[in-house]
């Protein structure tokens, strides 16, 4: 069956990505594909290499997975198989490789200490993580010692040792008194990166405290003090308390001043080995009198400035991220009045493995080939050795027949697979290590047969516009790669060529599509394996277009202005016409009105001026026409223009004259057109020049409508023609005719560039921009701007530059330095104004230094608080933008939910020390990994660890529908589906319903319903109310969003009223009651007609009586009644005297008197005399449309009225009901 939808894009869809020969497959993300695809495991989350655990928590080591089937794992402790099993302490966690270990007080957590390793397999191959060192911190007791008193003499340098216990990982060190106050430190005393307190020199002073060193385990937060050292400073002259000042800390005292030495290192030269991208810390501190001061350089080399940083008062030197270029002599000198000294700090730079090409996954087809690269640097240079399914491939190699060495070959660094065979899946471990560390690399390669299977929907209907280009897309997939083609209506032998195209990714392009394009278009994709097809229909439309549009119209105000608007379109395609004005859409009041081609405005008024538009819309195309209503006073008002309605467009001003020439002037005079009853309100003076843009017409300036001679501002060095436009209320006139050329001297420039501004576009140049003057600034020829520059701050002198151009480069500089700038523009007549200076920056460069320690707290299920360390503001290189945090969601913890993972950022500007954010907007119940890089104008920096965490579960989502598929009298059949995000584990369904039309007030009623049921009957309490139903799903956290629906849904409520009515005791009373009194009423009037009453429902009354004897006797009535004695009439047929006469022939059956009747006293039934006509004026009964009488109505009494109460009546059953009346 035709799927129904329609095609309007004019570009493919490129579901698939290229496909290239004899390469690796990409697999589409389509569910049914991965459902299929067998894929051998991979690693996905594990530990850190170096794992320290805190002793008094559970020990929890991660190894996740995926895969299809989905993997089972083991662990290798220290080599060998660790079977957990036997351990009650170990668990190991459910769909998952990650181990916990538990502890009761008293266990030994160091009984677990170990490097383990995981493995993850399934039948396609093994996969492994790294090797997992695990080592429980320690926080060791400072050993008891007593510290005797340290006796120094004044003026003499002092350490004091502070030789703390070796924790895991090592502690923080700092030094206090007894009474908790820190140690001041500066450039005579100053903490050691060894945790020992130096002194270059000691003062008296320093007796006044003593000095305790602290450290600080932050795994266990806990803080150790070593017992506190007291010191005894000897000095050659007594002290005097009034004589110290900060200047000078002796008080006068002599105190022998000494040459620099150094406390540490020691010697002249040292060494030290750092690794690459670690921190260099170098270490000067000496000792002398007066306190020496420190310096660096490096031999043969600047330091870097942006990687540099001095610290405690120059003593420290830390280079950032050290690379091989780091490598070298460091010299730091001590120097005072009295000496300098020299220290020398040789560095050597090592490198850990790092990756430089790592092994990726490699998915192929049977028959294709494909290659595996694990490439690394290090120093020294690593080795590479390769594993498969976690053995050493080497082994494998040797051990393999003949056939498994054809199809691959390892070549070094690399593994070249050729013509793969089913069944040869696995996955390949790639081990760089040197001395410094190792790297471990996953990288499966999963050989892939899969019949040719069809991604797109099926049987699609396409409707196009006729002359389009147009694509039909036929996405596809299989392995080895389908060939596929196009047939039309199932014939011919493959479509390609002429005005078709086909594409790699399945698409059928038709380049101007045609009605004899229509049809059906098969698509065929075929492997080894089998084949698919797919079918589009396509149906070529006529376009829609408006035929006669709208024109600008002027209306007087009160009359009525009509827009046409017709519309031709494809007869199969409905269209829909809508009405705007001025864009908005148009409030058909009742002054508007709209039918099918056109719209109507009566009683028009000043708010009804405005651009009214005509959209004409079909479901793939779209035409419109816009025009204007102007509104014109009321001719009335002003009644000498009343004979010249209605008022027109002024005619165009006449006979431009150009006078009192000057430098920059010149005067136009024009005489004004007829302004056609509607006065001139402006004139618009327009130019041409000949020079920049001759034949274009620009707007110079406007004046008022009183106006005819004006005098006019002019640039220099432009040769002008003018022409002028009157204005009225109803619209402008024609231009006039050009007045004479106007050519204007030659000046200097009068502007200044505009935009001035400076940026680089590498990380060694800036580009200076700027604005062109515009054509009428030039002021004469040869325009050139001469730019100055130099650096912020510098003092320098200027730098120069000439450009006929709008920017001028600067080569050669560093990386994001400020430079003060300025312009001026010159021609052949002088040099214009110079420009303010304006401050521009040099390029930047990609930040060094990623963001550090980035943690996440405070989760719950949408929003989670992320912290991390600020970087050094010089390692951006350039301006700072924001720390930018990237994050993706990896996966639902609900189980079965698949989601697609999507990268998402968010920015943080902040410059403190410690910065953290808040990132909101995630989803509950998910898992996610985050990092952070800092961010300039151009580039990001390093990424920052990867961090990952759990959302809290959350209430979900409503369900996806709510329907009441059917009702009865007094049950409703509900269905529903699953939410979308359950956002946790569904426990249930929240149903509660309420009555909405009822009388009384009602409390909801609530029902609770499985988690695994998405169907209902509910049995109402009341069948006649109408009722509103809110459906929620449930989590652990509480109830979800809320999907209302009100009963009922698919009945008819009326239907279902009419039908409980007519069953309802009540309604049948009242019907029967109705009916009892109807029939009374009926006596009554037979009772009255009876006695002779005269009114003029007596006609009616009578048939009535004559159909109820009727039927009682089965007797026919009497053509005409006779009157009575009492003087009665019988108004049946509405007959008079004269229609009696002509019914004396009737027959006697007629004329005999009803069974059962009453008679006169002597026995005959007189006929009655009495006639219509004696109720008029004459014997010619006049009736209005009605029925009823025109004229005067008289009633006729018999002289003997009274001789009918003598009738023997009293044995009557009627006149007994007549008595009661």
């Amino acid at each position: 069956m035709l799927g129904q939808g329609v095609h309007v894009a004019l570009t493919p869809v490129l579901f698939l990505l290229l496909w290239q020969e004899a390469g690796p497959i990409e697999v589409p993300l389509d569910p049914t594909i991965q459902q299929k695809l067998k894929q051998p495991p991979t690693i996905i989350k594990q530990s850190v290499k170096d794992y320290i655990v805190d002793p008094r928590d559970n020990i929890i080591i991660e190894c996740e997975a995926k895969g299809n089937p989905t993997p089972t794992f083991l662990w290798r402790k220290n080599g060998k198989f660790f079977n957990f099993g036997n351990d009650p302490r170990v668990t190991m966690q459910k769909h998952s490789g990650t181990l916990k270990i538990g502890f009761r007080p008293g266990e030994r957590p160091e009984d677990y200490e170990g490097e383990y390793q995981c493995f993850a397999s399934n039948d396609h191959g093994v996969a492994m993580s790294n090797k997992i060192l695990l080592r429980v911190s320690k926080a060791p007791l400072w050993p008891k010692e007593i510290l005797e008193p340290r006796v120094v003499t004044e003026g003499s340098p002092l350490i004091l040792p502070c030789n703390p216990p070796p924790g895991l990982p090592p502690p923080q060190i700092f030094w206090m008194d007894s009474n908790m106050n820190p140690i001041p430190q500066n450039e005579r005393v100053s903490m050691g990166q060894n945790g020992d307190l130096y002194f270059s020199n000691v003062h008296l002073q320093d007796a006044e405290r003593d000095y305790s060193c602290n450290a600080r385990f932050n795994f266990t937060h806990t803080i150790q003090q070593k017992n506190p050292f007291s010191l005894r400073v000897q000095t050659t002259e007594p002290y005097n308390d009034t004589s110290f000042n900060a200047t000078d800390p002796y008080g006068g005292r002599r105190v022998a001043e000494s040459r620099p030495s150094f406390l540490t290192p020691s010697g002249i030269q040292s060494s030290k080995m750092v690794l690459r991208d670690q921190e260099l810390l170098l270490e000067c501190i000496a000792a002398g009198l007066p306190t020496p001061s420190i310096t660096w350089f490096k031999k043969g080399a600047e330091l870097p400035a942006k990687k540099v940083k001095f610290e405690n008062n120059n003593k420290v030197l830390r280079v950032l991220s050290v690379s091989e270029e780091d490598a070298g002599d460091y010299v730091c000198t001590a120097n005072n009045n009295v000496g300098m000294i020299r220290h020398t700090i040789s560095v050597d730079v090592k490198a850990a493995p790092y990756w430089l090409d790592k092994p990726t996954n490699l998915i192929l087809a049977p028959d294709e080939g494909g290659r595996l690269v694990c490439r690394a640097n290090g120093k020294p240079k690593p080795t590479i050795q390769w594993f498969v399914d976690g053995e050493p491939l080497e082994a494998k190699i040797r051990e393999g027949s003949s056939n498994s060495v054809r199809h691959r070959e390892m070549l070094g660094d690399t593994i070249i697979f050729r013509s793969v065979e089913i069944g040869s899946s696995a996955v390949y471990q790639c081990n760089a290590s040197n001395q410094h560390g190792y790297l471990l690399a996953n990288a499966f390669v999963s050989v892939l047969d899969l019949s040719p299977m069809m991604l797109g929907p099926k049987n699609q209907l396409i409707q196009v516009i006729e002359n389009n280009r147009t694509f039909l897309d036929c996405p596809f997939f299989g392995s080895p790669l389908p060939e596929h083609r196009w047939f039309k209506n199932g014939q011919g032998s493959g479509l390609d060529g002429g005005h078709y195209r086909t594409y790699l990714n399945g698409s059928l392009e038709i380049k101007r599509t045609r009605r004899e394009d229509e049809g059906t278009y098969t698509c065929v994709a075929s492997n080894m394996l089998g084949k698919a097809e797919n079918q589009v229909h396509l149906e070529v439309k006529e376009p829609t277009r408006i035929v006669q549009a709208p024109v600008h119209q002027s209306a007087v105000r009160g009359t009525t202005a009509r827009f046409d608007c017709k519309v031709n379109s494809d007869p199969t395609l409905p269209v829909t016409v809508t009405w705007t004005k001025d864009d908005k859409p148009l409030d058909l009041r009742w002054r508007l009105k709209k039918d099918k081609d056109s719209l109507t405005i009566s009683n028009i008024n000043e708010g009804d001026a405005g651009t009214y538009t005509c959209m004409a819309k079909s479901a793939i195309d779209q035409d419109s026409v816009s025009a204007r209503l102007t509104v014109l006073e009321d001719a009335s008002l002003h009644p000498s223009l009343s004979s010249a309605l209605p008022p027109g467009r002024p005619d165009p001003p006449m006979d431009l004259d150009l006078s009192d020439p000057a430098a920059r002037s010149v005067r136009l005079t024009w005489i004004p057109g007829n302004d056609h009853n509607s006065p001139i309100t402006g004139f618009l003076v327009q130019f041409e020049e000949d020079r920049w843009e001759p034949g274009r017409w620009q707007n110079l300036t406007s004046f008022s409508g009183d106006l005819n001679s004006v005098v006019l501002q002019l640039s220099p060095y432009v040769n002008y023609q003018f022409r002028v436009i009157a204005i009225n209320s109803v619209g402008q006139s024609d231009p006039s005719q050009p007045s004479p050329r106007y050519k204007t001297s030659g000046a200097a420039p009068d502007a200044i560039p505009r935009g001035l501004r400076g940026w680089g576009t590498r990380n060694d140049n800036m580009e200076i921009t700027w604005e062109p003057l515009q054509d009428l600034e030039r002021n004469g020829p040869n325009l050139q701007y001469h730019v100055w520059w130099r650096r912020k701050d510098s003092g320098e002198q200027w730098d120069s530059g000439t450009t006929p151009s709008s920017n001028y480069v600067v080569q050669n500089t560093d990386t994001y330095v400020p430079y003060e700038i300025r312009i001026q523009a010159s021609n052949e007549f002088g040099s214009g104004p110079e420009s303010n200076v304006v401050i521009g920056y040099s390029g930047e460069d990609k930040p060094t230094e990623p963001p550090r320690q980035l943690q996440v707290s405070n989760v719950d299920s949408t929003k989670a608080q992320v912290k991390w360390k600020a970087v050094n503001m010089s390692s951006i290189r350039g301006e700072f933008k924001e720390y930018r945090l990237y994050y993706s969601r990896k996966s639902s913890l609900v189980p079965g939910l698949v989601v697609k993972e999507e990268t998402k950022n968010k920015g943080f500007y902040t410059t403190a020390d410690e910065p953290s954010g808040i990132l909101t907007g995630l989803v509950p119940f998910s898992k996610y990994k985050m990092s952070m890089v800092v961010a300039n104008n151009r580039f990001e920096g390093p990424p920052s660890n990867m961090v990952e965490f759990t959302t809290r579960e959350g209430v979900p989502d409503a369900p996806k529908f709510f329907k009441i598929n059917r009702r009865t009298l007094d049950t409703l059949y509900l269905e529903w589906d699953r939410p979308l995000e359950p956002n946790g584990i569904l426990i249930g369904y929240k149903l509660e319903y309420q009555a909405v039309n009822s009388s009384r007030p009602s409390s909801p009623t609530i029902l609770t319903i499985p988690h695994n049921v998405t169907k209902h009957t509910l049995r109402l309490p009341d069948r006649s109310t109408r009722y509103k139903l809110f459906l929620s799903a449930l989590t652990q956290q509480g109830s979800g969003e809320v999907f209302a629906e009100e009963s009922p849904h698919f009945s008819n409520e009326a239907y279902i009223d009419q039908v409980d009515i007519a069953t309802q005791g009540w309604f049948i009373g009242l019907m029967c009651a109705i009916a009892l009194i109807i029939l009374i009423l009926l006596i009554v009037c037979f009772i009255k007609r009876s006695r002779g009453g005269k009114y003029p429902g007596a006609v009616w009354v009578a048939t009535v009586r004559k159909v109820l004897v009727r039927d009682k006797k089965d007797l026919p009535l009497d053509p005409v009644d006779h009157k009575d004695q009492d003087g009665s009439f019988d108004y049946q047929n509405g007959s008079s005297v004269h229609d009696r006469d002509k019914n004396q022939n009737s027959s006697d059956e007629d004329n005999k008197p009803l069974q059962g009747s009453q008679t006169s006293l002597d026995g005959n039934v007189k006929e009655s005399d009495d006639s219509l006509v004696d109720y008029g004026d004459g014997g010619d009964g006049q009736f209005n449309e009605d029925g009823s009488f025109i004229g005067q109505y008289t009633v006729k009494k018999d002289k003997d009225e009274t001789e009918g109460n003598e009738s023997s009546e009293a044995t009557s059953p009627v006149n007994a009901i007549y008595s009661l009346a």
